[in-house]
């Protein structure tokens, strides 16, 4: 979880491997809609968002149900949204991927073919409600470098039981 350009897919993908789950983007769920929206350089807001976390929740519960697990890469920027994702996965983990908003606004300006203009990097750290202490999950420095952080994760993972 974390803002765009915190790294969520590069991290994602690497700890699914490292794992031996599926990879999950939930980007790739986004309504075309919100994906229009956003690419206009409009912010979305809950109402926006709702059938997004609820297309996010059910492969939550589809990766749990099956009993493989999955790693998700998702925002899941508000402690709301992630109760909805808890709710649908009772084991359900997070990497908060802590990032500088300059740090995200240049990484975001430059990727290409992507809707999420780095514009509205600021109004994600606007929304944004890092990772709670009593949330399962770990914090961590996203400037890190990507396989650091997974080591962390992993470790971190496995130590949660």
């Amino acid at each position: 979880m974390g803002v765009a350009g915190s790294g969520k897919s590069t991290v994602g993908r690497l700890l699914a491997r490292r794992l031996g789950v599926p990879f999950v983007e939930a980007d790739d769920v986004h309504p075309a809609a919100n994906r229009a929206k956003m690419a206009a350089g409009h912010p979305l807001d809950d109402e926006d968002r709702r059938p997004w976390l609820l297309a996010v929740a059910a492969l939550i519960r589809e990766a749990t149900e099956g009993g493989r697990g999955a790693v998700l890469a998702c925002s899941a920027l508000k402690h709301a949204y992630r109760d909805l994702f808890r709710r649908a996965g009772a084991r359900t983990w997070f990497l908060y991927l802590a990032l500088d908003g300059e740090t995200a606004a240049r990484r975001v300006a430059g990727r290409a073919g992507h809707f999420m203009p780095a514009l509205l990097v600021g109004s994600q750290y606007g929304a944004l409600e890092p990772l709670r202490p009593d949330e399962r999950g770990l914090t961590v420095d996203a400037a890190a470098d990507a396989r650091t952080i997974v080591d962390e994760a992993e470790r971190a993972l496995r130590e949660s039981g």
